[in-house]
Order: structure tokens, then C-alpha cells, then sequence
């Protein structure tokens, strides 16, 4: 079979989902999991079903195109707001929509009204991230706004922190968020569904006990996939940190010197790499690059190796401490973090095996040379 590959244990992924679940429902919130890590793939969407999350939520229109396309029957969230340019087909791809422009809402409301449907809407609200959102002290006034639109349905309020600011859940803007929805509620005489504020990085809060009771709702990605919070990135209790592992071939290996010969320049990206001498060293290409993965984000299993660089198509990599024991066609296996997950999952010259159970599933995207 051919390499590099990615192995994805379909049985780790339900345990894990359903880990969070019981932890959130104890706190009374429900979880919608998120697949944009794995590019919405069907296989990953079940096993989260498995697990008890109550809906499927992905950034990409594609993706849950995918999903409905392969049977998955679960409601569906579209995580990344919506732009002018799909909104027929955000209305007829997708169940709820996350939103903080009134323009698109007023498209959206058009396109539902068309269909003789109403379309429902999370209203996102910014703490502080600088991500999406409407800004606290402005969300009466666009909530006021929206409830012109008929064709639209507010469904609840949302919020999202620790992705791009790296702001961190607390009791005091959690309670600042069930404020605002406290003030949406009596201003307008609604009852919001869902309160929606909690991703991978509220996890130890809902745990502690600290999240105020009115959150209701979770939108887990990788908590559920590799089984870690995104504060500290530290594994979440019970659950498995290796339900991907990146596998990747030998292609060379020789004893060549730890810094290049002779003058010179950037490398293939732009940058000027930084070498230490330490004499010479075993040194193993691996059929995998830049082009696949981020090589930041991978560990090898075998602790005494190292990676030292990449290029678009090579791994480079030190293993010198098995010097004479590693060779052309062997597998090297490694970790990953939610960076390289993205890359392996999007490119399609990694195969994707899937493991259920211990036997293999389906293949796909062929590892092309």
C-alpha cells in the first residue's frame, strides 16, 4: 500500500466525543462536533454521532455538502460566517449559521423567504478574541435590526475565544456573554435556544464548575479528535491523544554533515535555516514535506530521532541514534498536532486508512509519488 499515510481509529474518535459529551451534558450543555479538521470526512462525522454529540458543525459549505451526500443525518452548523457570494446554498446546505453581518442576514432572510422556509441563525458576539462577532455593547442594537428579517430565525447567541487572540474562557466573560444573552431575552421578549459558548478551550471551566448555567451548547473539534484542551494543549483526562498517526516512508539514508557546504541563501520558502555542528550524522529522507504537513506540528514516536527540516516533498530527519538499523523502505510513525491534522487531511497525496475495531475500513486519496 502505498505511503506516506494516515491512520485514523475511528473507535478512539467515538471514545473521545463521548468523553466530552458526558462531561457537558453533566454540566447541561449539548455538543455539536466539528469536522473541519478532517475536512468533513463522513467516516469521522459517525464516529462523533457514535460518541453522542447532537449535530455535526463544519467551516466549509463543501464539507457539509459531503456529509449530507454520504448519508451523515445530522443537523448541520455552518461554523465560518457566511459570505454574500453562497447564500442560496447556505440555505439549502445547512440547518444553522453562525452571523455578525446584517447585509448577509438580510440575503439570508431573502433566500429562506423564497423557499418558503426560515432559516436559523446564531448571532456571534466578540469578548475580546477580535475574531467574528458583533461587539457587546452593539448586539441590542443588530439584534433589533435582524428581527426585521423574516426569513431568518434567532436561534441563539454565540462566541468564540482561544483561536485567534488566544483569549482565555473565564467566569467573568463567560458571565459577561450570559449577560448579553439575559439582555437580548427581556429586550425582546425571546426565548434564545441556544447559548453557545464553549470550543476545546472552555473544557477545564465546564469542568470546574465555573461556567455559568445558562451555556448550553459546545462546538468540540479537537478535544474530540486528538483528545486535548486548547489552553495549554494538554491531554484531556480519558480520552486518546493518538487517534491519527501520520505514517511516512524511507527514501535515503546516508552519513552526511549536521551543516550544508558551501555559501548560502534562502532556502526553497524564503527562509534561512539555522544548522548546529555535530559532526557528521545518519540522516533519512521520508516521503512526506511541506507540501502535506506542518512540520511543527508532527513528533516522531521513536523519541531519539529528530526532525530537522523539510523541504516541499522531503522530510529530513536525524536518526542517528539507530545508525545502521533504519533503512530505504521502512515506516517511521509520528504524532501530530491540530495543524499538521489540517494539512495531512487537505492534501490529497496522504491516503487516509481508516480503523475500526482494529480492521481496516476504506482508503482514500491515494499517496501519489
Amino acid at each position: 500500500m502505498a505511503t506516506p499515510y494516515v491512520t485514523i481509529d475511528l473507535d478512539k474518535i467515538e471514545h473521545n466525543a463521548r468523553t466530552i459529551v458526558s462531561l457537558c451534558s453533566a454540566h447541561g450543555i449539548e455538543v455539536t462536533g466539528v469536522t473541519k479538521g478532517v475536512c468533513g470526512h463522513p467516516e469521522v462525522a459517525k464516529a462523533m454521532q457514535r460518541g453522542g454529540v447532537i449535530s455535526i458543525g463544519d467551516s466549509r459549505r463543501k464539507n457539509l455538502r459531503r456529509l449530507r451526500a454520504a448519508g451523515v443525518a445530522s443537523p448541520s452548523m455552518l461554523l465560518r460566517v457566511p459570505a454574500l457570494s453562497a447564500i442560496d446554498d447556505i440555505v439549502e446546505g445547512t440547518d444553522v449559521s453562525l452571523n455578525s453581518e446584517l447585509s448577509v442576514l438580510e440575503r439570508l432572510s431573502a433566500a429562506a423567504q423564497r423557499r418558503n422556509r426560515a432559516h436559523e441563525v446564531i448571532v456571534m458576539v466578540d469578548l475580546g478574541d477580535l475574531r467574528e462577532g458583533v461587539w457587546p455593547n452593539e448586539l441590542r442594537s443588530f439584534i433589533r435590526e435582524m428581527l426585521r428579517f423574516s426569513g431568518v430565525r434567532l436561534a441563539g447567541i454565540g462566541t468564540n475565544l482561544a483561536c485567534f487572540g488566544g483569549v482565555i474562557p473565564s467566569e467573568h466573560n463567560m458571565n459577561q456573554f450570559v449577560g448579553c444573552a439575559c439582555d437580548i431575552e427581556e429586550a425582546f421578549d425571546v426565548q434564545l435556544k441556544w447559548i453557545s459558548a464553549v470550543n476545546s478551550s472552555g473544557l477545564e471551566l465546564v469542568a470546574s464548575g465555573k461556567m455559568p448555567g445558562r451555556v448550553n451548547h459546545a462546538r468540540i473539534g479537537e478535544a474530540i479528535l486528538l483528545g486535548r484542551e486548547t489552553v495549554q494543549r494538554k491531554p484531556w483526562p480519558h480520552t486518546f491523544q493518538d487517534a491519527f498517526v501520520l505514517h511516512a516512508e524511507v527514501l535515503e539514508v546516508k552519513k552526511k554533515p549536521s551543516v550544508p557546504v558551501g555559501e548560502r541563501s534562502e532556502d526553497a520558502f524564503g527562509e534561512r535555516p539555522a544548522f548546529e555542528e555535530r559532526g557528521n550524522m545518519d540522516r533519512a529522507l521520508l516521503n512526506v514535506g511541506r507540501e502535506d504537513i506542518d512540520i511543527a506540528g508532527i513528533r516522531p514516536f521513536e523519541p531519539r530521532f529528530e526532525v530537522l527540516g523539510a523541504s516541499s516533498g522531503y522530510l529530513v530527519m536525524d536518526v542517528s541514534p539507530a545508525a545502521g538499523s533504519i533503512r530505504v523502505g521502512d515506516e517511521l510513525s509520528f504524532s501530530i498536532n491540530y495543524g499538521a491534522l489540517l494539512a495531512i487531511m487537505t492534501s490529497e497525496y496522504v491516503e487516509k486508512r481508516f480503523l475500526r475495531s482494529g480492521v481496516l475500513l476504506e482508503t482514500t486519496s491515494q499517496g501519489t509519488e
